[in-house]
């Protein structure tokens, strides 16, 4: 028997989104987590105001809150019956008016204000970046942990996504018979081709890409990597649904971050977007996306460490299916890429 809701409880949920200004807010949550400081700047209206409109459809069971350090972010729902009728409602509207189209466009820029200062702090910590990266968690624990999840292929086709200084593209060197690394700055892929280059490591390349928009075939990879790169993105589940697409049967997906903390520096100071991620969250996004449950590692500090050691989470997932030889994967990779 379908799940249905009281005549009551319809009502609620009709009237928290029969208002122009929540009608709104709905469009938006439904493609993108946002903040009530997103919000704001989006739609040119106060805080307390909007505020009110969020308690009165996370009321209504329309939208969820999602607690990021001192930040929460909101998003709709797309479970259950209250989700089902929530995406009729939103698909019954003309996504094309007037001002649902200035407010994606005004959520375009805000995106593009915060990946603009993201890539000035890249720039301007291009040449220490592995130092960066290891002053939170004992890199070497870490390494050999993602190590131990992705295995050693062969792959045909690694892509290392976010690959910052190519430092994945070094680790797995021996797994993979061609690696690609993509990443949207330009001064961390020079440093990159010059470590690579320095490595001797001829069948690893770099190149500019967009990771909600990679320039790669769906299947066309045996092996994904996320090395500490969903903290500074806007829309890390997009990102997520990106690299899930580009998998092919038996490929293994392995995102590597922070868990949930409460550095709340690490925002103005080092670009971060997100302070860290729900295991169960990540989950959830990778089991929509079509992958197998994934295996979930957590490296905690070790007790008594110094300064602000963060916890370091591993999910590595799985794509059902054969795992192309590696010939045929590096084959079809050239294709793609070449």
């Amino acid at each position: 028997m379908h799940a249905v809701l009281d005549p009551g409880s319809v009502v609620s949920l009709l009237k928290a989104a029969a208002e122009p200004t929540r009608l709104r807010i709905l469009m938006l949550l439904a493609g993108a987590e946002l903040n009530v400081k997103d919000l704001t700047r989006i739609l040119g209206q106060s805080q307390p105001r909007l505020s009110r409109h969020l308690k009165l459809l996370a009321e209504a069971g329309l939208i969820r809150r999602l607690r990021d350090g001192s930040w929460v972010y909101f998003q709709t729902v797309d479970e259950g019956v209250r989700g089902a009728l929530l995406h009729r409602l939103l698909n019954a509207t003309d996504a094309g008016d007037s001002q649902l189209v200035r407010d994606r466009q005004r959520w375009d820029a805000v995106k593009r204000e915060r990946e603009a200062a993201a890539q000035a702090f890249f720039q301007s910590h291009a040449a220490d970046w592995d130092r960066i990266r290891a002053m939170h968690v004992d890199e070497g624990v870490v390494e050999a942990a993602m190590r131990e999840a992705l295995g050693t292929g062969p792959f045909g086709l690694f892509v290392d996504l976010g690959t910052g200084t190519g430092r994945s593209l070094e680790l797995f060197a021996k797994t993979y018979q061609r690696g690609l690394g993509l990443d949207i700055n330009h001064t961390m892929l020079a440093y990159a081709r010059g470590k690579l280059d320095a490595a001797d490591l001829a069948r690893a390349q770099v190149r500019h890409g967009d990771l909600y928009h990679l320039g790669l075939a769906d299947g066309a990879a045996d092996a994904v990597v996320m090395h500490q790169v969903l903290h500074f993105l806007s829309e890390p589940a997009q990102a997520v649904r990106e690299a899930a697409r580009i998998l092919a049967p038996g490929g293994r997906l392995l995102i590597v971050d922070f868990a949930p903390h409460e550095l709340e520096f690490l925002r103005q100071s080092y670009a971060h977007e997100r302070l860290g991620f729900p295991a169960s969250a990540v989950a959830e996004w990778l089991t929509d996306c079509g992958l197998d449950a994934p295996i979930v590692q957590e490296l905690k500090p070790p007790a008594g460490a110094a300064g602000d050691k963060l916890t370091v989470t591993l999910w590595i997932a799985q794509r059902s299916g054969a795992r192309p030889r590696a010939s045929q994967g590096a084959h079809s990779s050239m294709e793609v890429i070449g």
